[in-house]
């Protein structure tokens, strides 16, 4: 695992961008060889979309032999609906940038068949060769994607019960009202996200510093789903100082002296 400590929240932006585009590029993705890219939504990773956007406007970066997943979609909610994920990527990300709209590809929470809509994903993303990159952020408690405390590390793409904590920590996305925050959602699995070639975890502020302390300094736990990913063999872990305030200093210390190697991960000329 590489736990990779930036400034503040707009370096993880950046940096997490950067990485996007030199993994694309390094892929050379191509007419018969897509790269397949693993996304999430929320605030945390908005910053990195726009980079990305600044990035393919400078001419930096083409997404168009890119393939991309969102990790997750509430149930009951039309797709128009400011607050579902299908109009978070469409407003902030898809239609800024020179993706396919059919290689863009995000769960139906209106499936009239929920469960033939996880195993379909599933499928989906098995047929595109599995996910080259996966990014997510986490919850205060941990979670990634919706995969809520107590979710099997093993689990697959599925529909899940939200935790009271989750809705309360949404409803200021629906007028401070808890009772308008959907119930359930569909989201891709811990194991889905596992599969994954290579992971990248956004974790900014200080409200996220106790989740990020149970990720990386204490065992594994299906309570702190995020705490799955130090059996990855590529993990990168991209915070800001904010998130570390409950990390040990010798933590701390110990990969921000690793910084030089951080670097090279997003230089052009370099190996990911």
């Amino acid at each position: 695992m590489r736990l990779i400590i930036m400034d503040n929240a707009d370096k993880v932006s950046e940096w997490a961008a950067k990485y996007v585009v030199k993994r694309i590029k390094h892929f050379n993705p191509g007419p018969d060889r897509y790269f397949v890219l693993g996304l999430p939504t929320g605030g945390t990773p908005l910053g990195m979309y726009r980079y990305l956007i600044q990035y393919y406007r400078a001419g930096d970066i083409s997404f168009k032999y890119v393939k991309t997943f969102n990790m997750d979609e509430y149930v009951g909610i039309p797709r128009d609906h400011v607050e579902s994920y299908h109009y978070y990527m469409i407003t902030n990300f898809f239609t800024h940038v020179d993706i396919d709209p059919n290689n863009a590809h995000i769960l139906d929470g209106n499936a009239v068949d929920l469960q033939a809509e996880c195993v379909h994903y599933e499928r989906l993303i098995e047929e595109a060769g599995g996910v080259h990159l996966f990014i997510g952020g986490i919850g205060p408690d941990g979670h990634i994607a919706f995969n809520e405390p107590g979710s099997s590390l093993a689990s697959k793409t599925r529909v899940k019960t939200l935790a009271r904590e989750t809705l309360e920590a949404n409803a200021r996305f629906f007028d401070n009202d808890i009772d308008k925050v959907p119930k359930k959602a569909l989201t891709v699995g811990v194991g889905t996200v596992m599969n994954a070639e290579t992971v990248m975890i956004l974790i900014t502020g200080s409200h996220k510093a106790f989740a990020l302390h149970k990720a990386i300094e204490e065992g594994v736990n299906h309570m702190w789903t995020v705490s799955a990913f130090q059996q990855h063999p590529k993990t990168i872990i991209l915070c800001d100082e904010d998130a570390t305030l409950e990390l040990k200093v010798k933590t701390v210390k110990y990969f921000k002296a690793l910084g030089a190697v951080h670097e090279k991960l997003i230089e052009d000329n370099s190996d990911s």
